[in-house]
């Protein structure tokens, strides 16, 4: 399951984002989007875990937790047109 992160602390790193995952289960990949021009974190993400049970689990959890002073927003990602 694909899943959208946001409201994200800007010094969050990828490898923190996982770690925060890896709590609830496997995690394939995480990922904190940058900008093109600053390099700096948009302050959201995707965190991709091969098990539901143990996304929605995680998404259950972490939704509206506090993660580095900021209440972050945990959802099922909507999938690319």
């Amino acid at each position: 399951m694909n899943i959208f992160v946001a409201n994200l602390n800007y010094k969050i790193q990828s490898e923190q984002l996982k770690e925060i995952f890896e709590e609830f289960g496997e995690v394939e990949s995480a990922k904190i989007i940058m900008d093109r021009n600053t390099g700096r974190s948009k302050g959201f993400g995707f965190v991709e875990m091969p098990d539901d049970q143990q996304a929605l689990a995680a998404i259950e959890k972490l939704n509206e937790a506090e993660v580095d002073g900021r209440t972050i927003v945990v959802k099922k990602a909507n999938p690319k047109d």
